[in-house]
């Protein structure tokens, strides 16, 4: 027994404890966090057709854009504790403090308990990892299974078994069925490591490896081909696809169109939101439009834009859908080889870039004067190329890709946090034995330029904290590289370490603060005074109550609530009522969805009585139908004028005192003045709220101003902030 005690990490133990809090604190203050997926999880938990599709609408209408695994598991925690504001995020929570506990195990046995424990501490601090871990998106339970192949590879190489590699494989066939081809960036590392690491005969390799693609391949194409070779009249359509097909939607919206750009629902391809300083897509499929925006332009139309090509994507008040601490929805930056160190996506994941590089370089350079045979790899140079094989490809992908989500940054967090953390031990090894002059100073060349990054992050909120990074790892890192004495020279590394850790650490501890759980996660002072913030119950305010209550007086034996053209529209009131509302046009309101004949013949039998038309939606037949031949309902009968007036009297007068998304790169903003410890306090008096008479920094330089959805949102229901007409169908 008292053998088991030693062998329990303390440190770790406490690292789970911090992660846990970050991730999980006030989550039950969510909201309905990505209403889309929200709605998904509820239609699932009705029937196991809805269930096996991931349906979005309890009807089975039509699916979401992601394949079903991480929303199965979200469904079990509602059918497992209800549905509740923190049971629809618990899984992400759960998987993404596991994702933790696996970057120490994986790092242990290959470079020890410290490199292990400043490991599983960097990925707990990773801004967007603590963001993603608190909302219902699918990365973070996607991280935890790329993750989990890695370790169970490990295990294959070390035990010898070949069943191990198959594992290993088949859960990177599972992790496409949770975002699809994202998950496919890490096999050609799991290959790499696979072929030098075993020390298997080469012919054993090969059909270790032949058995290990077979595995992948089946339980990649297992789901879809099931879904694909079912009658599509018994099954839902496939959202997001164009020819209501996974495969389709696999390597067409999530997979070509991430690195070449939008096409599908756009009438024409349009290129890279956030490839260019001065223009922007006009319109396509943005999750969370802009709120209080003026109409878009035609598909393929290009509008100026603030700085860093930034497409803002709707900001709504309890947690639903809340642009987060500063990143737009399609705030990416410019595409080319520094784009992941830009402010848009470094702010988010790459505090520790420099040092996890000089790291991966000084590391491997030590090994290989150690065996003095550069052709030949040790076990940590094997740990090293995994890593590095993981990094390079995520890397690449997202420095030119046109068409992702800045949280996806998500998947760089584990591979940096290595990386650094082997950095920092190999410095603090050197210090202690007091040789390879040149490895200190290339690893302390790494703190230095790390810090300059970091102050230039942080600069346009705490010009002073930029001052205090810089000095204080400067200072501390030469002290410890030319300090003689033992044990001193390791307390001013260690102190140069947490000097590089202020930054991140109260990054991350800023989604906590404010108890986001944002539909387009991110972290950053923004948030803490944000009014997107939580009223604490699981239900849209975006929906309108009046409607919902004519709309079920009058739809007693209807199938569906209404019909409508997109799912942002739909979300709030399927959320709300629990009921049916059919999404003819998808998530972008441009999905071939149903026919004309179709939907007529569903109007003739009684099924759907009445259309919500919102501002946003797009020409089709269906929706030329609906104006020649449908009967306006009464505004008086869905909205309450008044209210309406009185809501955009008080609210959309004075938009730069709520709900920000953040500052153009290199913008120097007013962030809230004073202390971390005055931050927290306030963020915690106001829950997130920014302190009576504060201004906020505006979202653009140039352009558009980030509002809140309380400041133009009408009571009409409509999501967006756009107004709405109701038909009734004849």
């Amino acid at each position: 027994m008292k053998e088991k005690l030693k062998r329990i990490d303390g440190w770790l133990i406490g690292i789970l404890i911090f992660a846990a809090f970050l991730y999980g604190w006030s989550i039950w203050k969510a909201g309905s966090s990505n209403d889309f997926y929200t709605s998904a999880i509820i239609s699932m938990s009705k029937s196991w057709k809805n269930f096996w599709y991931a349906s979005f609408d309890p009807a089975g209408f039509i699916t979401v854009d992601k394949p079903p695994v991480a929303l199965w598991f979200m469904v079990a925690s509602v059918k497992i504790f209800g549905l509740h504001s923190w049971s629809i995020v618990l899984s992400s929570v759960l998987f993404g403090i596991g994702s933790v506990a696996l970057i120490y195990k994986m790092i242990r046995p290959y470079f020890g308990r410290l490199a292990a424990n400043l490991g599983a501490l960097f990925m707990t601090i990773t801004p967007i990892v603590v963001a993603d871990s608190r909302t219902n998106n699918m990365d973070a339970t996607l991280v935890f299974f790329l993750l989990l192949a890695g370790y169970i590879l490990q295990l294959a190489v070390k035990k010898h078994k070949a069943w191990l590699v198959a594992i290993a494989f088949a859960l990177i066939g599972i992790a496409f069925n949770i975002k699809m081809l994202q998950a496919f960036m890490v096999l050609p590392a799991m290959y790499f490591f696979y072929w030098i690491a075993s020390t298997v005969g080469w012919k054993k390799k090969v059909v270790h490896l032949f058995v290990a693609t077979a595995a992948v391949t089946i339980f990649t194409l297992l789901w879809p081909l099931a879904v694909d070779s079912t009658s599509s009249s018994k099954r839902p359509y496939i959202g997001s696809s164009s020819t209501n097909s996974v495969l389709n939607l696999a390597f067409g919206y999530n997979g070509s169109q991430r690195l070449l750009g939008q096409s599908t629902g756009t009438g024409g391809r349009f290129s890279g939101m956030g490839n260019s300083q001065k223009k922007q897509p006009a319109q396509g499929k943005t999750k969370n439009r802009p709120t209080g925006s003026k109409k878009m332009k035609s598909p393929g139309a290009t509008a100026t834009a603030n700085k860093g090509g930034q497409q803002m994507g709707k900001q709504q008040t309890g947690g639903q859908g809340t642009q987060g601490g500063g990143s737009g929805a399609f705030n990416i930056g410019t595409a080319g080889p520094f784009r992941l160190l830009q402010k848009a996506l470094g702010q988010q994941v790459s505090w520790l870039f420099p040092l996890a590089l000089v790291g991966l370089i000084a590391a491997y350079l030590y090994e290989v004067k150690r065996q003095k045979k550069w052709w030949k790899t040790t076990q940590k140079q094997q740990q090293l190329l995994y890593w590095a094989g993981w990094l390079v490809p995520v890397a690449g992908f997202f420095s030119i890709a046109s068409f992702f989500h800045p949280y996806y940054m998500i998947m760089l967090a584990p591979p940096l946090a290595v990386l650094s953390a082997i950095g920092v031990t190999t410095f603090i090894e050197s210090l202690k034995k007091q040789r390879d002059r040149w490895q200190l100073y290339l690893i302390a060349s790494g703190f230095w330029i790390t810090a300059g990054l970091q102050a230039w992050y942080v600069y346009s909120y705490y010009p002073w904290l930029s001052w205090i990074i810089i000095v204080g790892t400067i200072g501390t890192s030469l002290l410890a590289v030319f300090y003689q004495k033992a044990h001193k020279n390791l307390i001013y590394g260690a102190l140069a370490v947490a000097f590089l850790t202020l930054a991140p650490g109260f990054w991350s501890l800023t989604p906590t603060l404010a108890g986001a759980s944002d539909a387009i996660p991110s972290a950053g002072p923004d948030l803490l005074s944000n009014s997107g913030q939580s009223s604490g119950g699981l239900g849209s305010e975006s929906a309108n109550t009046k409607m919902i209550k004519y709309l079920e007086k009058n739809t007693k034996n209807t199938k569906y609530l209404f019909a409508t053209m997109d799912s942002n529209t739909a979300a709030p009131y399927i959320i709300k009522t629990k009921r049916a509302v059919m999404t003819i046009g998808g998530y972008n309101g441009t999905d071939n969805a149903i026919s004309l004949a179709q939907f007529k013949k569903l109007v003739k039998e009684g099924k759907v009585k009445y259309f919500y038309l919102s501002g946003k939606t797009t020409s089709s037949s269906i929706i030329k139908w609906v104006k020649k031949h449908g009967t306006k309902v009464k505004t008086k009968e869905y909205t309450d004028t008044t209210s309406t007036a009185s809501n955009q009297k008080q609210q959309g007068t004075s938009p730069n005192k709520r709900g920000t998304t953040g500052r153009p790169n290199g913008q120097k903003g007013q962030a809230p003045k004073g202390s971390f410890k005055k931050m927290a306090a306030k963020g915690q008096k106001t829950g997130g709220k920014a302190p009576s008479g504060m201004k906020t920094p505006s979202a653009s330089g140039q352009g558009q101003k980030g509002m809140s959805k309380n400041q133009s949102q009408p009571s009409g229901g409509s999501m967006g902030g756009q107004s709405g007409t109701l038909y009734k169908l004849n």
